[in-house]
């Protein structure tokens, strides 16, 4: 007599039952884990919330910059995968051999305006978040790598773990008055893990697009899953 060795215990109402509990439940795990990354650097629970939905909806939209000419063809592939992760080419439907610069409401400008907004509630740390800043777009900047199709892309551990131990040592060799060392310390990740990866990933590199065949590069274009945005959230759940 045969043996069943793999069987489903129960039947398939309820193990797709437990797939919407799971689902839902990762889901709120991880909207926790957000709300409270974001309460590090002073805002409410309800504030995170509307950061998170804004930014959310804000991944869909890029404003247009500026136009370079392309020195070569714009490539037509659907998605070319780097650093293992699939980017969608966003495909013209009159191809021309142009670059579109734009930048993206969810991935970009709400990070920059978060990280305005600490600088100014908390003046005193502008000079250290300078210098964090300033040493995570030069390692971003070195490990950034321009990808044909797609525009520049950044391995995505690399800018939060160095603005988050740039953080770490600056506020422990600089106290500044005004400036408790964890507030200091958290504002120091946060805005070295997005204006850091801005320019070191995007702006130092805005001369190679016009040579990747890119139909659109829109900085933060991947919006809540860019590196801008990503980096200065995970500094937050680092530091």
């Amino acid at each position: 007599m045969s043996r069943q060795i793999f069987y489903i215990p129960f039947s398939l109402k309820f193990l797709f039952l437990l797939i919407l509990i799971t689902i839902f439940g990762l889901g709120s795990l991880f909207l926790g884990v957000i709300v409270s990354a974001f309460m590090k650097i002073g805002f409410s629970a309800e504030d995170a919330l509307l950061i998170l939905f804004l930014s959310l909806i804000g991944s869909g939209i890029n404003i247009p910059l500026t136009t370079l000419r392309s020195d070569i063809p714009v490539v037509k592939d659907s998605y070319i995968k780097v650093f293992g992760i699939a980017y969608r080419i966003p495909v013209q439907q009159i191809v021309r051999n142009e670059t579109v610069i734009a930048v993206n409401v969810g991935g970009a400008v709400i990070p920059i305006l978060i990280s305005t907004y600490l600088l100014m509630q908390f003046p005193s740390s502008f000079y250290l978040a300078g210098a964090g800043v300033a040493i995570v777009a030069v390692i971003t900047h070195s490990v950034a790598r321009p990808i044909k199709g797609v525009g520049i892309a950044t391995p995505a551990l690399v800018p939060p773990l160095t603005s988050v131990l740039a953080a770490v040592l600056l506020t422990s060799a600089i106290h500044i008055p005004g400036c408790p060392a964890e507030t200091c310390r958290v504002i120091i990740a946060y805005t070295g893990g997005v204006l850091g990866t801005l320019i070191g990933a995007d702006l130092l590199n805005l001369r190679k697009i016009k040579n990747l065949g890119a139909p659109i590069a829109s900085i933060g274009g991947a919006g809540t899953f860019d590196g801008i945005f990503l980096s200065g959230f995970i500094a937050l759940l680092l530091i």
